[in-house]
């Protein structure tokens, strides 16, 4: 097989090591199997439930029933005992990362304990992610009780939904540590990934439907809204794989005091316009229910109003919009923080003789890096909050609603889920390759 050293590996390549490299090929069956466990999960009904009453709840739900639907990958409509999915997994990541940065305990266990460390807060991730399952399981139980069958009492059925609910969220979250540990890809947004693609046959038929049933109006909407969403996912290509090289040089390359360079490949240090990918909306996505959830527990009055208020199918999105764009804007400067350290970089710079032009070692370096990583991550931020805003708003101007939800968002998950795994596949193939020509 003809290979290049110096590019990345062709589709045919990586087609001819998924056929003939024997690990390769084991990591993608091991995947595509536990995300098919996965969905099947969605179909084992949960007992006790009419399911006549609550389909008509459903139909009746609007865009926020919808929107959470997306995510489980219809558990919720289907009331399966993977309803909750991934969600309780998500929130605790969410949860713990904030720690992380609050907590100089957590931070240290991160930072300075290696492996050991990223295991134990890993450990800590899952308990929290079982306690918030169970406070999810059980708000969910509570608003299924008036839907349970004859015969079982109130409080029967809130602990039997609950249990049902949290073990097969927590079945969820360890089929996706499998799947990062021994498949191809990051196991949550994988899941997640698949609850998306899940929905698409479903809402597009609903679209062909509405085109062919309905009046001009209507098919001039549909056209408007793919176009909105061609547009939206090159936008997210270019962001995505957008980067900022900044030039660096050696000391060991230099000669005659610096004032000559030996001829040599320009170097530089990348920064992605995009650092945190497609978390940040992920987290965004999974917080702005959290005040839905605690105030139907709690069932508070003035908690419930304001919660409603965030419900992206109300007569007024403004306090939704606002506030989503926040947090995908916040959580994007958040895991920018978290992926790159101006002051680390500096200091390995220093260390390794390596300096960038016209800036000098050290502090000045991290406060160079620091500007242009605070600037990125603007850029970066505000078109991912329009992504997630703008398309929405062209489906209530041009009044197509069949998508229920499954819009410039799930758009973003899935073309950035596709974007790092299929990196991921492309950078074991270039290790494969390397491990031939040592052999060689």
């Amino acid at each position: 097989m003809l290979i290049s050293r110096g590019r990345n590996p062709s589709a045919g390549e990586v087609i001819t090591q998924l056929f003939s490299n024997e690990e390769l090929r084991g990591r993608v069956i091991t995947t595509l199997g536990l995300l098919l466990v996965v969905r099947l999960g969605i179909y084992i009904p949960m007992p006790g439930i009419d399911r006549e009453s609550f389909k008509t709840f459903i139909d009746q739900g609007g865009q926020l029933i919808g929107f959470l639907d997306i995510f489980t990958g219809g558990g919720i409509s289907t009331l399966g005992i993977f309803a909750l999915g991934i969600l309780p997994f998500i929130n605790a990541s969410i949860i713990i990362q904030l720690l992380t940065a609050s907590l100089p305990q957590l931070e240290d266990l991160q930072k300075n304990e290696g492996e050991a460390g990223r295991r134990k807060i890993a450990q800590i991730t899952r308990y929290v992610a079982l306690g918030w399952g169970l406070v999810q399981s059980t708000v969910f139980a509570l608003i299924l009780r008036q839907y349970a069958v004859e015969g079982l009492g109130e409080t029967e059925f809130v602990i039997q939904t609950s249990l049902a609910l949290v073990t097969g969220s927590m079945i969820v979250m360890w089929l996706s540590e499998i799947i990062t540990e021994k498949g191809i890809g990051q196991g949550a947004s994988l899941v997640i990934f698949l609850n998306i693609v899940a929905t698409l046959p479903k809402a597009l038929s609903s679209t062909l439907e509405k085109a062919q049933t309905g009046d001009r109006a209507d098919v001039l909407g549909i056209i408007i809204l793919l176009i909105v969403f061609l547009i939206t996912i090159v936008g997210i290509i270019f962001v995505q794989e957008g980067a900022r090289r900044i030039p660096i040089v050696s000391a060991k390359s230099q000669m005659g005091g610096g004032t000559a360079l030996l001829p040599s490949r320009q170097s530089y240090l990348p920064l992605k316009l995009n650092a945190g990918g497609v978390m940040p909306i992920i987290f965004a996505s999974a917080l702005i229910f959290l005040p839905i959830t605690i105030a139907n527990f709690t069932q508070n009055p003035l908690l419930i109003k304001a919660a409603s208020s965030l419900n992206p199918g109300s007569s007024n999105p403004w306090p939704y919009a606002i506030t989503f764009f926040a947090l995908i804007l916040g959580f994007a400067y958040f895991y920018a923080s978290l992926t790159i350290n101006p002051i680390d970089i500096a200091s390995n710079l220093k260390k390794g003789g390596v300096a960038i032009p016209g800036v000098r070692p050290g502090g000045s370096t991290s406060n160079y890096l620091s500007g242009v990583q605070n600037r990125l991550t603007l850029l970066g931020g505000l078109f991912l909050g329009s992504v997630a805003i703008v398309p929405a708003a062209v489906e209530r101007a041009t009044n197509v609603q069949t998508f229920q939800g499954l819009g410039a968002t799930s758009l973003l998950i899935l073309v950035g889920v596709a974007i790092d795994t299929s990196k991921q596949i492309q950078t074991y193939v270039i290790s494969q390759r390397y491990e031939g020509l040592v052999r060689q």
